[in-house]
């Protein structure tokens, strides 16, 4: 059955979403030529291989990442010149005073007390944040930010928890403690609140088919300002910096598709996280299916460090020894009508059909009056300093 849109549709060409991106910082991005020549490494050895990497990443690129993202350990690539090489040198600052979020950052965090990249990232943009703990890592986080900073899950939150499968695996993952952030900022009176995982190693801008990391809250300010025009927009947030290569043309948001890992919601949607695996794409796509839009920005990316990388978090809990078929099939389970498992490059994935959401279109408020020259906020580019 045909979903029936919750809103009417009013005169928006949901198939374009460059048509809303007004008023908003500038976006060029165009497809950058096939390469001229290809050339391939064959590596006896893992060390080998190891080796080669860190010489590359060290003396051609600059101490940049390298054959990094979501390929295959026999189909990683890189270009040369590195297409995001001035991110190694330039950051996007602002001209005069940084402009701050206006709804409230939350980090939810687990086993992460030692070496956390989003509390990093956030101090080194001075942009003011909470961390949601487990009372028996209190003492160890407390060295790692102000005790005021800190918030301790209440045990009535995983407790109450709905895991969805009805078994005796008492894991909840973060969402017992995403949906104690949602009540905490619906009680202090906001209508928005962002909560982010705690393996976030930048934000960056996306623009002339360069990626350069942004030291400025003004990011968070802009996503703010675009999703505030609009009366239906339930969950936005910023798209993974390995989905949006450089050297493609993509428009500068996407509606209706999944927001994972850096999320801004609106907090009077009638939803609450569940389950242990996947909760991000579940709450996506609970939302569309009801109408709601959804807004992933391709305009700002975050770049995330893969979870089974850090150590930490859900690391130890949900992928040592389990593997990925549970965390697929849970999804299918939630959502047959949309979400299928596959096995693909040696392990189990799902496949989510977000087409039937494309009706979904997103609504302008009525009072809105918006520019259509292009407003970068205040963002400058500017060379790093280096010590």
């Amino acid at each position: 059955m045909k979903q029936i849109p919750l809103f009417d549709s009013k005169d928006i060409d949901i198939n374009s979403c460059e048509n809303e991106w007004v008023d908003m910082p500038e976006y060029q991005n165009v497809k950058q030529e096939e390469a001229e020549f290809t050339a391939t490494f064959k590596f006896r050895t893992k060390d080998d291989y190891d080796e080669f990497h860190d010489l590359v990443k060290k003396h051609i690129f600059g101490g940049q990442k390298v054959f990094d993202g979501m390929q295959s350990l026999d189909k990683k690539q890189a270009w040369y010149p590195l297409n995001r090489s001035d991110s190694n040198t330039f950051r996007y600052t602002d001209r005069k005073e940084p402009l701050p979020a206006k709804f409230p950052i939350y980090i939810v965090s687990k086993a992460r007390y030692k070496f956390n990249p989003t509390v990093n990232t956030l101090k080194k943009m001075n942009v003011p944040f909470y961390i949601v703990v487990e009372e028996d890592e209190y003492d160890k986080y407390c060295n790692l930010v102000d005790r005021d900073q800190i918030l301790i899950l209440p045990q009535k939150y995983k407790d109450d928890y709905d895991r969805y499968w009805e078994d005796e695996d008492g894991r909840c993952g973060p969402g017992a403690a995403r949906n104690f952030v949602w009540d905490h900022s619906w009680q202090n009176g906001h209508d928005w609140h962002w909560v982010m995982d705690d393996n976030i190693e930048s934000f960056k801008r996306l623009n002339n088919n360069k990626k350069i990391r942004c030291d400025s809250s003004t990011i968070f300010h802009i996503v703010e300002q675009f999703i505030l025009r609009y009366t239906n927009v339930a969950i936005a947030g910023l798209c993974y910096d390995y989905f949006c290569p450089a050297t493609d043309a993509r428009p500068p948001i996407k509606f209706n598709t999944r927001i994972y890992s850096c999320l801004l919601i609106r907090n009077d949607i009638p939803y609450r996280w569940r389950g242990r695996y996947n909760e991000d794409t579940d709450l996506s796509l609970r939302a569309l299916k009801d109408g709601w839009v959804t807004v992933q920005f391709n305009a700002f990316l975050q770049e995330k460090m893969a979870t089974q990388k850090l150590r930490g978090g859900n690391s130890k809990e949900f992928y040592d020894g389990e593997g990925t078929l549970n965390k697929s099939q849970m999804l299918e389970d939630m959502h047959p009508d949309v979400a299928k498992v596959a096995y693909m490059h040696n392990r189990w994935h799902h496949h989510v059909d977000y087409k039937p959401f494309m009706q979904n279109a997103i609504i302008r408020k009525a009072d809105i009056r918006i520019n259509d020259d292009v407003n970068n906020y205040g963002l400058t580019i500017r060379k790093r300093k280096t010590i």
